[in-house]
């Protein structure tokens, strides 16, 4: 069973040139280079709040208490330290199972319903398999939160303050805008506890064998 990691956040406004430096060319790089970690996606909203989601995928949540993204975690940068303690604002952060997924692609746009009450797992999954029918849904997942108290507070969360939590939550990406704005608002009527955004992708980045990166001009490859 995969191990998801799901952050939703605003940022303090008049600091997006930091928070993206920061992101873009030190945060997902240092995150996926931690043995475990295969897939770090990036959003950002077209409706709905918090402003950012991003979600990594690994190995298994057992890679999200091991020594070494836990050292990570204990030993933030210089400029991690700056982002987690003036930047980052309205931090929702939990380990999660993928329970369930369905459909071979990732889309472009994520719909992303989010519960602070634990919902049926049967109403998810039946809510996935129906929107399955509609081509225009790439995949559909259910991340299910793992035991917090399995995971110790860190020191960057605690240069954040604190983080909030979520119970579960419902991932469906579409090839296209309006196919999710549509999703979203179909799911906001179904699950009315649910919080529901639409984020488009940034950026996504994997773990690779350094063998397969593309050469420089000149290095002779």
């Amino acid at each position: 069973m995969s191990g998801i990691l799901a952050i939703f956040n605003d940022i303090t406004p008049g600091r997006e040139v930091e928070f993206e430096e920061w992101f873009q060319h030190e945060h997902l790089a240092e995150r996926i280079a931690i043995p475990g970690f295969h897939i770090g996606r990036r959003y950002e909203a077209i409706s709905g709040h918090p402003r950012y989601f991003n979600f990594y995928i690994a190995q298994s949540v057992e890679v999200f208490r091991s020594a070494a993204y836990l050292g990570r975690l204990d030993d933030p940068t210089p400029m991690t330290r700056n982002v987690m303690s003036e930047i980052f604002k309205g931090m929702i952060r939990t380990v999660c199972h993928r329970v369930f997924r369905l459909g071979a692609m990732r889309g472009v746009v994520a719909v992303a319903a989010r519960f602070h009450e634990r919902p049926a797992e049967s109403d998810l999954r039946a809510a996935i398999e129906t929107l399955m029918r509609d081509k225009a849904v790439a995949c559909g997942e259910i991340w299910r939160a793992a035991d917090p108290l399995e995971f110790p507070v860190s020191m960057e969360e605690r240069l954040r303050g604190g983080d909030r939590r979520i119970e579960a939550c419902l991932l469906i990406e579409t090839l296209r805008v309006h196919d999710a704005e549509a999703i979203a608002a179909a799911l906001a009527r179904d699950f009315r506890n649910a919080e529901v955004g639409v984020y488009r992708l940034l950026c996504d980045i994997t773990a690779s064998d350094p063998a397969d990166a593309i050469p420089l001009a000149g290095s002779g490859r």
